[in-house]
């Protein structure tokens, strides 16, 4: 029986150990930087999922006013209190924003001032992607006349 027959569930400490040794040995071959990035490009794709859903950021753009309680959210955004657990539970999963409860009252509020700055560049970006389109569809119609 050789170390990799070991459940690592059963030494949670020696599989750490494995791991470290592992990133290690990657460094030393230059894959470690390689390695981080691929990590950094998934967690990237996994908040991008979370992100995929327009009322999800419709409750960011109203975070980035500041922190917000559930029933303003509730409210605003025009969803029922499920559905409005269920994204907030999203986001929160995802790191983007914290919660805190006051009395019955819970609040949520970003994570960070810069989630808000990368979704407002993504729509400036699609806003002039837009209008590029808009451009060339009025030069075409113009020159067909």
């Amino acid at each position: 029986m050789g170390l990799s027959d070991i459940p690592v569930d059963i030494f949670p400490h020696l599989a750490y150990s494995f791991y470290i040794m592992k990133l290690s040995n990657n460094e030393i071959r230059g894959e470690g930087m390689i390695d981080q990035e691929m990590e950094i490009f998934e967690l990237q794709a996994d908040v991008c999922l979370a992100l995929g859903n327009p009322r999800r950021l419709r409750i960011l753009n109203l975070l980035k006013e500041g922190e917000r309680s559930v029933s303003f959210l509730l409210e605003v955004v025009n969803i029922n209190k499920a559905n409005m657990s269920q994204h907030l539970s999203v986001l929160k999963q995802k790191g983007l924003v914290l919660s805190r409860k006051e009395g019955t009252t819970v609040y949520y509020r970003l994570t960070s001032p810069r989630i808000s700055e990368a979704c407002s560049i993504m729509r400036d970006v699609l806003r002039e992607t837009l209008q590029e389109k808009e451009r060339i569809a009025k030069h075409m119609r113009a020159s067909s006349e």
